[in-house]
């Protein structure tokens, strides 16, 4: 509350520039997650962000499940692209958010139960050329988790 948008804006990339070498030397990428902070709402601006480090070694890692209170999941993947370095696969529900007066309730939902479009979402990703890990965030058992994840990706 105390850093405003722009401070915080200029001061994160500032940081992050200082991680390049390091990053770069042991080969490693920084991401950036898009969490629930209302810093980088948008996809344009997560685009304009990525743009202004201006580095391969940093790229985005893409939260699904976070990403629906402030848009659309398929459309930050269009926008993102090839700068997204890895995908959380977590759900959420708008319905159930609304219901019980609390956003975070959104995410008490299994995977396929919520708000998104898992099918739009992987044509998206293969779209993007994404080839690397989906890391599920998410409640559930191992059984579950995994018949969901087979559907997601069959999708």
């Amino acid at each position: 509350k105390e850093v405003g948008f722009d401070d915080c804006w200029k001061r994160s990339i500032e940081q992050i520039r200082l991680a390049i070498p390091l990053a770069e030397e042991f080969g490693v990428k920084i991401s950036i997650e898009n969490v629930w902070n209302n810093f980088i709402t948008t996809e344009a601006q997560a685009v304009r962000y990525l743009a202004e480090i201006n580095s391969p070694w940093v790229g985005w890692h893409f939260d699904c499940g976070n990403i629906i209170r402030y848009g659309d999941p398929i459309e930050w993947i269009t926008a993102l692209g090839k700068r997204i370095n890895r995908i959380h696969v977590k759900e959420y529900s708008r319905d159930l958010a609304m219901r019980k007066g609390d956003v975070g309730a959104g995410f008490n939902v299994p995977l396929l139960a919520g708000a998104n479009n898992w099918a739009g979402i992987m044509k998206a990703l293969r779209q993007a050329g994404y080839q690397s890990y989906l890391i599920t965030e998410q409640d559930g058992s191992l059984s579950d988790l995994s018949r969901a994840l087979d559907q997601i990706i069959a999708a």
